[in-house]
């Protein structure tokens, strides 16, 4: 059994800041933030943000992340990479066909 340690209002290390950039950092929490933190981290992240990701939230909450519901800020490469990495068989929910340019309400 592996156990995973949150920090419910902790924010994720500086060194993420580039991944941020739109927001404070510093307002960002560990646990109550995590679908928006895991969208980012697993799609944009570098090796390190995904290793202090799996560190954080566990293979079991990212592995439940991917397969309950479509997230429109994974690209269609990022959910092939994460079946192979969880060996899923079965197709996972996808958004839409095209991917937003910007996730900006304003833009059509």
């Amino acid at each position: 059994m592996t156990y995973v340690l949150i920090y419910c209002c902790m924010a994720p290390p500086d060194t993420m800041h580039w991944l941020f950039w739109d927001i404070d950092l510093q307002q960002l929490e560990v646990e109550r933030h995590a679908e928006y933190i895991l969208g980012r981290v697993l799609d944009r992240g570098r090796i390190e943000d995904v290793c202090w990701a799996l560190q954080t939230y566990g293979e079991d909450r990212i592995h439940a992340f991917l397969r309950e519901r479509p997230h429109a800020e994974l690209s269609p490469r990022t959910l092939a990479f994460w079946r192979a990495f969880f060996r899923e068989e079965q197709p996972w929910p996808t958004h839409r066909s095209s991917r937003p340019i910007s996730s900006a309400p304003w833009h059509g």
